[in-house]
């Protein structure tokens, strides 16, 4: 039984696991989105939620914290990258650094680029000074993995989102809703034009006379007995 015990195991051991969630995590706050399946990505979203409110606080005690909790690596390795596509360089959150600010050895190994630690409280932590929680936000596409099958989604932090993907479409439920909202739109235009076009009944002043009881008819036949 699991009582009381929180999350998904999602067939990994715990190690695996661990390291997993701080990848995802990373690519996270690097790109601002990441594509992965449902089941990594709500394991993952609170754990990265952790980390950007950790990451607020902006002290040494919470600096240690987050080198704890996500492992200090380099990133935007590929700013440098001259195969890198160009129209991915600047993404909707966060823009490249120069190529300048990369270096590397003369073996081709990356020697200096910005960290990831130092990004996430320069970078990622000041998106959300005026939010108290809900930095990120889960987006079902209209795609699935090779092999399985499975449903891909998009992981993203909120406040820049952009892309097709996010308020291009529009879902069945809402176009039916939209709908049946128009037609009680029309009927209750219908029905108000009717009771306009009616012409209102004439009061009776109230000084005039009463109207006198006609008389009633009698029959002849009875009369005539």
């Amino acid at each position: 039984m699991r009582h009381r015990i929180y999350g998904k195991q999602l067939n990994r051991k715990s190690a695996h696991r661990t390291a997993m969630l701080r990848n995802l995590a990373a690519g996270l706050f690097e790109h601002g989105q990441i594509e992965t399946t449902l089941p990594k990505a709500k394991a993952v979203q609170g754990f990265a939620e952790k980390l950007i409110t950790l990451a607020k606080t902006k002290s040494l005690h919470s600096r240690r914290q987050l080198e704890r909790k996500i492992n200090d690596r380099n990133i935007f390795s590929w700013a440098d990258d001259p195969s890198f596509p160009e129209d991915r360089r600047d993404n909707a959150f966060f823009e490249a650094p120069d190529a300048s600010e990369i270096k590397r050895n003369r073996f081709g190994e990356l020697k200096k680029s910005p960290r990831l630690v130092e990004h996430m409280l320069e970078k990622v932590a000041p998106m959300f000074e005026g939010r108290d929680g809900g930095y990120t936000r889960i987006v079902k596409l209209d795609k699935h993995r090779l092999g399985d099958g499975t449903d891909l989604v998009l992981l993203m932090l909120v406040g820049n989102e952009d892309g097709p993907q996010v308020g291009g479409g529009v879902s069945g439920r809402r176009r039916q809703a939209d709908k049946r909202t128009a037609f009680a739109k029309k009927l209750a235009a219908a029905g108000g034009g009717t009771a306009t076009e009616e012409a209102p009944a004439a009061e009776a002043p109230a000084d005039a006379p009463e109207p006198e009881a006609a008389a009633p008819e009698v029959d002849e036949k009875t009369e005539d007995a």
